[in-house]
């Protein structure tokens, strides 16, 4: 008797982490699927109009975020009967969390471009700007930045935190599958891996909390703005044109990054786990002032 009773709870958990898993899985598909389709219309629309450059990348990111944002309204509506706001992107009363998202970026860019330059381990070769590579390179990153968190915190997380996996685990696991996402980008390593498994883990950090995305939009759409089109580093491998930075690495190692950018620094990994430490931190202690 003890037994089955004992045994019962075990199983319904299985099964629901099995449901979870395979909406994660069917998820992806459908994702990559509706950004295959309509990426390969915006292929025909920039070669047809003669676009290229920064514009010709957010035409494209444009049809990935589609792509996105209508495979979780398809599963929110069709699978859990919810709303796409499920997602966490109501805005009312997170004027905040955009704040302090682009405070963090804004703090580790300029901790770790400052001691990487004090140490001349990056060179500033030449300062140029373009108000309209400025505009376009925003604008783009805020893509990437809403795409990957509608997917990877928003559906990902959110699923898993609802399933009752317990927080601290489902930031790992969603945070193990955005970095896997990106294990075909130029130069990928194993220190590039855990940067960005640790990204992952910094970004979504308040949302196991406050099950909103504003906070990590903002602080993702900083940090690889920062990092690329203003400081001129490759963002996750990937090299843009028009940065208001031009760099120049004595050598490539893991304290600059090499040709990943800063996310495959060594220096990139200390600031984010101080990082993640400190909002753990003040979060926690948000939550135990609320009991």
């Amino acid at each position: 008797m003890n037994e089955n009773i004992n045994i019962a709870p075990q199983e319904s958990k299985l099964v629901i982490y099995l449901v979870v898993a395979a909406k994660v899985i069917v998820y992806i598909l459908l994702m990559l699927g509706f950004a295959g389709v309509l990426g390969a219309v915006c292929i025909k629309a920039v070669s047809f109009f003669k676009i290229d450059g920064i514009l010709k990348e957010v035409v494209m990111q444009s049809s990935f975020l589609a792509g996105t944002f209508l495979a979780a309204w398809v599963l929110l509506k069709n699978w859990d009967h919810l709303p796409i706001t499920d997602l966490g992107l109501s805005l009312k009363g997170r004027a905040k969390d955009i704040f302090w998202g682009t405070f963090v970026a804004l703090a580790i860019y300029t901790v770790g471009f400052g001691i990487l330059y004090g140490l001349r381990e990056v060179e500033i070769t030449a300062v140029h700007f373009s108000a309209y590579d400025f505009l376009l390179s925003w604008i783009l990153m805020l893509l990437v930045a809403l795409a990957e968190e509608i997917a990877f915190r928003g559906f990902v997380l959110g699923h898993l935190l609802t399933a009752g996996v317990n927080r601290f685990v489902a930031l790992f696991l969603s945070s193990a599958l955005f970095s896997l996402m990106h294990i075909f980008n130029p130069n990928f390593s194993l220190i590039a891996f855990l940067n960005i498994l640790l990204a992952g883990i910094l970004i979504g950090s308040t949302y196991i909390y406050t099950r909103n995305l504003w906070f990590p939009i903002a602080l993702h759409l900083f940090w690889n703005w920062l990092q690329g089109p203003i400081l001129g580093f490759e963002v996750s491998g990937g090299r843009l044109g028009g940065t208001l930075l031009s760099l120049e690495l004595p050598e490539e190692n893991i304290i600059n990054g090499g040709a990943f950018g800063f996310e495959g620094s060594v220096l990139c990994t200390a600031l984010m786990i101080i990082a993640i430490a400190i909002i753990l931190k003040i979060q926690s202690r948000k939550v135990n002032q609320r009991l």
